[in-house]
């Protein structure tokens, strides 16, 4: 009975995993891959945030989730601004996913998802646990080894490392 009334709620197998992705990782793709056998349908956001000064432009980060995400039919890519809150029930998702790495991870996330539960408690946060050879890894530490001159393409999809190496960065 639980199933019938899943399959007719279709926003309840809606999540949206909300981030910068600047530039997307292995980590993210592994989150995402795994998010997609959970879901119906996943949509990876990118949020526009004008306090961070981005590598790539929101165009690009798309275009490099899209890329590397194809081979997953369910899952598609979007933009927004604002509140994660919001985008979700503009397109009709009732899970928030995150990802944890470490402890250190935890607090802020969980900051956020009490915060979002207060802003819209029919949205649900949802934690996945990075893959233990990924949890060293983020879109900073990416950037600060690249930063150092030092290969970066074992860390990203193979179109994020090209982009990195056309500008000069270690790819």
């Amino acid at each position: 009975m639980d199933e019938i009334f899943l399959e007719n709620q279709t926003e309840t197998r809606t999540a949206v995993y909300g981030g910068t992705f600047d530039p997307p990782t292995l980590g993210h793709i592994d989150l995402i891959r795994r998010a997609a056998r959970t879901f119906r349908h996943v949509t990876v956001a990118i949020g526009k945030n004008p306090n961070k000064r981005a590598m790539f432009t929101t165009e690009e980060r798309l275009c490099f989730l899209r890329e590397s995400l194809s081979e997953f039919p369910n899952v598609g890519t979007g933009a927004y601004d604002g509140l994660l809150v919001d985008y979700c029930r503009s397109v009709g998702a009732r899970v928030i996913l995150r990802g944890l790495r470490a402890v250190a991870d935890f607090e802020y996330e969980f900051q956020m998802a009490l915060a979002n539960r207060d802003l819209a408690p029919e949205i649900e946060t949802i934690f996945l646990i990075a893959a233990t050879d990924k949890l060293f890894l983020s879109s900073s530490v990416v950037k600060e080894i690249a930063a150092c001159g030092r290969d970066v393409s074992a860390y990203v999809p193979e179109c994020v490392a090209r982009a990195m190496a056309r500008r000069g960065v270690s790819g």
